[in-house]
């Protein structure tokens, strides 16, 4: 006799909420960890918004380059408000639950920045490129309507790959005894694995995005500093050659704190699912809380134009 429809939508299960554990094993220790965690957060916001508007009141900086510094410090400024509440709910207050939708929303959000921030860096590495191997023709390239339509295309491109997969998750039945995520955020590889049903297609289009997002991006950033490297390596002078490497500093260290920490992530979850929970959680962390800290960092030591117009807002100045 074939199960009735009711029997059919009572073995279709998805939970009303899910728990964040935080740092698995040091929950006692949440109290004290919580304080370099709110510095790092801090930090993370005081820095991106001092970039945003020193570029902003600073008629000086209004050029490509400086732009697509304020479309990554947007990023890092949407990558850290998307853990950031949760995170200080579990090491604040202890407050674990999530509930389902707003735990697909988080998640979307997270990846989706993600995926802008890897977008900016190759959008940077174009610009660098554009400087240094045709100077001349460098503002007419990227005119202020082509960074505009850059920018459109990297949201346009993040919010199409990450739109399906709140959707895909949504179709999968969960177990009701598997409620418990890794983090104190919602990460797809985590929620996934929390169903009691085939996966297989969530897989594929993760891996799909991971490709075709960060995939192509490090490849086409490697290959843009390789004809800069070739370009450098044609200039006559040693002078100019080293004046054209020192603009590119700052974008490499910063591709090196974006893309090592999501490599070894992507590794671990993948192949390192016998690896104490702990080192799953502390390199998402890692990823998703040390670029946004460490990048307005490497900005303002590296480029005086930025650190001196970030100066000046602090002073509570500005040049025009």
């Amino acid at each position: 006799m074939p199960p009735s429809q009711s029997q059919v939508n009572s073995s279709f299960f998805q939970p009303p909420a899910f728990l964040m554990i935080g740092i698995p094993g040091l929950e006692t220790f949440h109290g004290w960890i919580s304080i370099p965690f709110s510095s790092m957060y801090t930090m993370a916001l005081t820095g991106n918004c001092l970039i945003l508007l020193a570029i902003r009141r600073t008629p000086s900086l209004h050029q490509p380059m400086y732009y697509f510094l304020s479309m990554l410090a947007l990023s890092d400024v949407g990558l850290t408000m998307s853990t950031l509440p949760t995170t200080l709910a579990v090491l604040w207050f202890d407050q674990r639950l999530i509930g389902f939708n707003a735990c697909l929303v988080q998640m979307f959000f997270l990846h989706s920045f993600s995926v802008v921030e890897s977008s900016v860096l190759l959008a940077m590495a174009f610009d660098r490129f554009v400087a240094i191997s045709n100077p001349l023709r460098y503002a007419t390239v990227l005119t202020n309507s082509v960074i505009i339509r850059i920018g459109l295309a990297i949201v346009a491109r993040a919010t199409i790959s990450l739109f399906p997969v709140p959707f895909l998750l949504k179709r999968l039945n969960f177990c009701p005894n598997k409620i418990v995520l890794s983090h104190s955020f919602c990460f797809h590889p985590d929620v996934m694995r929390r169903a009691c049903a085939d996966i297989t297609i969530n897989i594929l289009y993760g891996l799909y995005v991971v490709l075709t997002t960060g995939g192509i991006d490090s490849l086409l950033i490697v290959l843009s500093y390789t004809l800069i490297l070739h370009t450098v390596l044609g200039l006559a002078s040693p002078k100019e050659r080293v004046r054209a490497l020192n603009t590119c500093v700052s974008h490499i260290l910063t591709v090196f704190v974006f893309f090592i920490p999501v490599i070894t992530m992507s590794m671990i979850h993948r192949f390192g699912r016998h690896l104490p929970h702990i080192v799953h959680a502390l390199v998402a962390y890692v990823y998703l809380v040390v670029p946004p800290v460490l990048n307005p960092v490497i900005y303002s030591v590296k480029s005086k134009p930025i650190r001196e117009a970030m100066i000046r807002v602090l002073r509570g100045k500005s040049r025009y």
